[in-house]
């Protein structure tokens, strides 16, 4: 083990709603020192799981036994700006992936509205941005490198193990430690944002036309209301005009999640004021735009805690299971006062991917901290599984591998890929062993 285990500790996610207290929590100093820790883990017999940046509301990381914190292993390692491949370490937070990026005139050509995440568990939970056309984060994976049970690092990539890359580009951490992983990046662009408020009928009338003539395409919707705020992004060679610093700190940090967090403690205490609040606040939203990099525009200022559920439905469908879930809202009276996200995304291949081999919509219900979640979330779960939709591996849900195993065509090759990689379970745990099987 290494000097800097720490025994008894507490590791928490970043909602602060799901802890647990690892025999060992080890942050191994370097990639040597991680597969020493890995192998003589697996010999004793013990549990592993590493520990991201906390972004997640499942027990993906959660664990008992072994918990790893990779974050020494971070930052570009090589970029090859004429190919735009890019070799980054497995515990990079995305925030700081991004700003490395642009010195270097690259950038990730998709990218989810949140940056605090590792890339390691970005790609293992499938985060993903938004774009007809635009696939999430682990197609833009060109290879990785994991350590596995005996603490060799194995390099995965499309010419010599396709089959074992495409388990690995969204592994739910099953397959081993992520020490490295190659991105396939392009030239860094400007994106010129609209937010545009909208009736809700005239978003969902359009939603395939919105969806196919803007690169991202998301909106918002309050529950108890009938306007939407529409965001669409697009590549521009204007030069940047940012918001000012005060405009953004007033609307960002002020009125968004200052004002938003006072509003939503107070919904809290007196569930009955929701419908009432739910429109006062959807006055707020305002026509605005901006132009700026890429991940400045991508990436939002969160500073209000909650916890969320997002499924993956087939693209087609999302506006009527829209208005099946704000009905159920409204008509049974659900204490939800935060806005539902509806985000557009291209299929892929990677086989657990929740948009594998299918165009997809998610949409995102969200509960603020503390409150009661979970009846209503499985409530809303049901119309989401009349659809056939797959949960984000990252987000609340009730799934388990019996029921997820017929969602996805090639479930038996992942379980097969699983059993090469990881044959004696070591990277496992009880989320993992619900989700994936044993």
């Amino acid at each position: 083990m290494s000097g800097r285990d720490r025994t008894g500790a507490t590791w928490s996610n970043w909602t602060g709603d799901r802890s647990c207290e690892p025999r060992d929590l080890v942050r191994p100093g370097s990639l040597r020192e991680l597969s020493e820790v890995v192998a003589d883990g697996a010999a004793a017999g013990r549990q592993i799981t590493v520990a991201g940046s906390g972004h997640s509301f499942t027990g993906a990381a959660m664990t008992g036994d072994l918990m790893l914190d990779v974050g020494v292993l971070s930052g570009v390692i090589e970029a090859d700006r004429g190919s735009g491949l890019v070799r980054v370490g497995g515990g990079t937070v995305l925030a700081d992936l991004n700003s490395e990026l642009d010195r270097l005139g690259l950038a990730m050509p998709n990218l989810g509205d949140i940056d605090r995440q590792t890339i390691s568990g970005a790609i293992s939970t499938a985060t993903h941005g938004t774009g007809a056309d635009l696939p999430n984060i682990p197609a833009q994976v060109e290879a990785i490198e994991l350590v596995g049970p005996d603490g060799e690092v194995r390099k995965l990539n499309a010419t010599e193990t396709p089959e074992l890359l495409r388990a690995a580009r969204v592994g739910v951490g099953s397959l081993g430690v992520i020490t490295a992983v190659t991105l396939r990046t392009i030239p860094s662009f400007n994106l010129h944002r609209i937010d545009a408020p909208m009736p809700l009928d005239d978003v969902l009338d359009d939603f395939d036309r919105f969806a196919g003539e803007n690169q991202h395409f998301e909106f918002f919707i309050f529950p108890h209301t009938e306007t939407a705020l529409t965001i669409r992004r697009n590549r521009t060679g204007r030069p940047p005009a940012p918001r000012g610093r005060l405009e953004r700190y007033l609307s960002d940090v002020v009125i968004e999640n200052a004002l938003g967090d006072l509003a939503l403690r107070a919904t809290g205490r007196v569930p009955s004021a929701i419908p009432r609040t739910a429109r006062f606040s959807s006055n707020f939203m305002a026509q605005a735009e901006q132009v700026d990099v890429s991940h400045r525009v991508f990436a939002n200022h969160r500073s209000i805690r909650f916890t969320e559920m997002e499924f993956a439905l087939p693209r087609q469908a999302a506006p009527e299971a829209l208005l099946r879930v704000l009905d159920l809202i409204r008509t049974e009276r659900f204490p939800l006062a935060m806005p539902i996200e509806c985000r557009v995304v291209a299929g892929d291949d990677a086989l657990l991917s929740p948009t594998h081999e299918r165009e997809s919509a998610y949409l995102a219900i969200h509960q603020y901290r503390g409150l009661e979640w979970r009846p209503w979330f499985e409530a809303i779960e049901e119309i989401f599984d009349s659809y056939d939709g797959r949960p984000h591996w990252g987000k609340r849900h009730s799934q388990d591998a019996t029921t997820l195993a017929p969602r996805y065509p090639e479930w038996d090759r992942f379980q097969a890929a699983r059993d090469e990689l990881d044959p004696d379970r070591v990277f496992t745990n009880d989320y993992v062993r619900k989700v994936l099987g044993p």
